[in-house]
């Protein structure tokens, strides 16, 4: 998998469902391979815009289980799980007790990734992990104490689809923490963190910004300006728009 042939965004909705915005999720096609990204509501859909069958994926990179990003595992009967196992202690520990974390997470989402679990389709992470040549995973706490994001060799380099990690553009530019936040400390140093693993910041991608749809070009025509082709060049400099 030493050629990532394609990374095509799905989805920048929010939790709040929006017409034109589907789900938070990435597709990485390479080698023969499908590799999903997340798998919000609407995912299926988006994939099948793609023409990729929803039992050729394989594998899914859970960069949180917050519900817009594991909401849907039930329409990959074929897939193994990858997360940080800091995420599974988060989402099923004395965390959710509290209100302010607990809301974001779906009993139910949770409860299917444990059924996966005893099938043994979920591969825990630790901190940094090798998931395919090319393609890596890295925990960036701070929304949750277990996100993590996703780094992908691209022919313009290496491409950091960083989710949550900066809900939006100007979240880790202008080092704003998004509302939702375990901590804050940890969400700061995390975008340190991934501008050293990124090519340049034009190599960052944000989980819910719909601007990525403006800079990226379209991988489909009929599929509107939400299906964007990451490993493309971007049609604008990010230092252009908050210089």
């Amino acid at each position: 998998m030493d050629n990532i042939l394609k990374i095509t965004l799905l989805g920048t909705g929010t939790p709040v469902p929006l017409i034109d915005r589907m789900g938070c999720s990435v597709l990485i096609q390479a080698a023969n391979q499908n590799i999903l990204i997340d798998c919000g509501r609407g995912t299926a859909q988006r994939i099948n815009q793609t023409n990729t069958p929803l039992k050729e994926v394989f594998t899914i990179l859970l960069t949180h289980l917050h519900y817009d990003h594991a909401g849907t595992l039930n329409d990959f009967p074929n897939a193994r799980f990858h997360l940080q196992e800091t995420e599974m202690q988060f989402a099923t520990g004395p965390w959710m007790l509290e209100d302010a974390e607990r809301f974001a997470y779906s009993a139910d989402h949770v409860a299917e990734l444990i059924h996966c679990l005893f099938a043994k389709r979920v591969r825990f992470h630790q901190q940094d992990g090798e998931v395919a040549p090319g393609i890596t995973v890295h925990r960036m706490s701070g929304h949750t104490m277990g996100m993590q994001s996703v780094r992908v060799r691209t022919r313009r380099g290496w491409v950091l689809l960083a989710s949550d990690a900066s809900h939006y553009y100007e979240h880790w530019v202008k080092r704003i923490p998004f509302s939702i936040c375990w901590s804050q400390e940890a969400l700061l140093s995390s975008y340190i963190q991934f501008e050293k693993l990124a090519e340049s910041e034009d190599h960052v991608i944000p989980g819910h910004d719909p601007l990525v749809r403006h800079l990226y070009l379209p991988s489909l025509g009929e599929a509107g300006d939400e299906l964007v082709r990451l490993d493309q060049e971007p049609k604008q400099s990010l230092r252009d728009l908050f210089s």
